[in-house]
């Protein structure tokens, strides 16, 4: 149940009949964004959460993955200090004080969002919720209508067919948060986002990691120029993977898991990791018995995320697209605006920044080569790669890396793709690049500060419009 302090709400829950102007189901990033914008545009809101105010992301995903990704940073620092000639040594990971951390940050951050909640006067519902027709919500028997309703259940982790997560020697991304203990070998089925960062983690916790990856390679929705840069630095970590082959069974009798690929090949370790994506939340919540049309489990919506059923709109993972928690910001604020008759413009996934906090970072925004080339033709556009060892910041932080930037002939960037350390702080510029539509000259005017790693940025335009400084043309 949600534990929200006795003042949470804006009204009585309990009354059963009572009525709204917006009734939002899941208390994740999609869904308290449109509840929080809907109450400043003066809507009376509800919102259905049968866990915690803040849901996956906070709980379960983007937050604790990244403290234990920045705990992981912290282990490799004190490992390679003397590269900067500090004297320090690396003893092991306490993995109780790593949690003890890690369940900090998500506290105090799940304490804020109680109090904005109680701030914006939003009505919380606690337990499952179910769309009971196009204007009702039933939760635990009670029935609540609102002339608008929001779906917001958001994703879980997927796995395959037969293959059982146990929570012990199979884990998903939930157990692999909650570990007490650092595995000497890990498993990870699936090279994408998940897959990449747990085993960041595990290699600077001292594990011994070994990706498995059914596609030709690793972050493989990424740019090939940035995968084969993640790919060469993996290596260089001692992390193992195995890229075009795919999971074939697992055994589990003995102490750890045999995992078999269909190659032929076996893999033993301590524990397998499935990190094969995750998928929509919308089974048994009286979605289709409501009029909701699905697609493979997604609720399908227009880009104005209306569902076939008036009245009633889906924001976040439930909608197929990129699973972001700042996608699923950007959704609830839209359809709370659409709502209330303001016109916003719809949300472009395209434009939507992507990062992964592996080590190294990639972050990219736009369309990869492959993407650009299938919808211009090869012919229609170019590309340039700017190498960090050019970058005065890059080479204190000791990291290496490219800036690959994608135009359309005589026409504006068409994507940015970055990795290296701290690419995720830089891609925000490279969002408003691509979204405005800018020229490579544009961009090359503006004055980066030196020393930066977001002088990468602008040398790579300066390099792309013809005029390069610290690179040969």
């Amino acid at each position: 149940m949600v534990d929200n302090g006795p003042d949470n709400s804006g009204g009585t829950a309990g009354d059963p009949g009572q009525r709204f102007d917006l009734i939002v189901l899941g208390g994740g990033s999609g869904g308290y964004a449109a509840a929080f914008r809907a109450s400043e545009l003066g809507m009376h809101v509800a919102l259905v959460e049968k866990d915690k105010l803040g849901g996956t992301c906070l709980h379960y995903g983007c937050i604790p993955t990244k403290a234990l990704l920045h705990a992981a940073e912290v282990a490799d620092s004190s490992r390679d200090g003397a590269q900067f000639g500090v004297k320090a040594s690396f003893e092991g990971i306490d993995m109780a004080g790593v949690n003890s951390y890690k369940d900090g940050v998500v506290s105090r951050m799940y304490k804020g969002l109680q109090g904005l909640f109680r701030a914006n006067s939003i009505t919380v519902i606690e337990g499952e919720g179910r769309l009971a027709g196009p204007n009702a919500v039933e939760v635990g028997g009670t029935r609540y209508e609102a002339t608008s309703i929001v779906l917001a259940t958001g994703s879980t982790s997927k796995t395959l067919p037969g293959l059982d997560i146990d929570g012990t020697k199979v884990i998903s991304s939930y157990e692999a948060l909650t570990l007490d203990r650092v595995p000497d070998s890990v498993v990870v089925l699936g090279g994408g986002v998940i897959g990449v960062e747990f085993a960041s983690v595990w290699r600077s916790f001292g594990a011994e990691v070994t990706i498995v990856e059914a596609l030709p390679h690793l972050v493989p929705l990424e740019d090939e120029a940035v995968s084969k840069v993640v790919e060469r630095a993996f290596r260089k970590r001692g992390i193992g993977f195995k890229t075009g082959v795919k999971f074939a069974g697992v055994d589990t009798s003995g102490d750890g898991v045999k995992v078999s690929l269909d190659n032929g090949e076996s893999i033993d370790a301590d524990v397998l990791l499935v990190a094969v994506g995750r998928g929509p939340v919308t089974e048994g919540l009286g979605f289709e018995e409501a009029g909701v049309t699905l697609d493979r489990g997604f609720v399908r919506t227009d880009e104005r995320l209306r569902t076939s059923v008036p009245g009633v709109y889906a924001v976040g993972d439930l909608v197929y697209g990129l699973q972001l928690a700042h996608r699923g910001f950007a959704h609830g604020i839209f359809v709370a605006e659409e709502i209330a008759g303001l016109n916003p413009v719809p949300v472009d996934d395209t434009g939507i920044a992507r990062i992964t906090y592996c080590d190294p970072e990639v972050a990219s925004v736009g369309l990869t080569e492959a993407q650009a080339a299938d919808r211009l033709g090869a012919d229609k556009i170019e590309t340039l790669e700017y190498n960090l060892a050019g970058n005065g910041k890059s080479q204190i932080l000791k990291t290496q890396g490219i800036a690959k930037l994608v135009r359309e002939k005589d026409g504006p960037v068409l994507g940015v793709h970055l990795v290296g350390a701290r690419m995720g702080e830089l891609i925000a510029e490279a969002q408003l690049i691509y979204n405005w539509e800018a020229l490579p000259d544009e961009v090359a005017s503006l004055i980066h500060p030196h020393p930066t790693q977001s002088e990468a940025l602008g040398e790579a335009h300066l390099a792309l419009a013809g005029k390069p400084l610290h690179v040969h043309g």
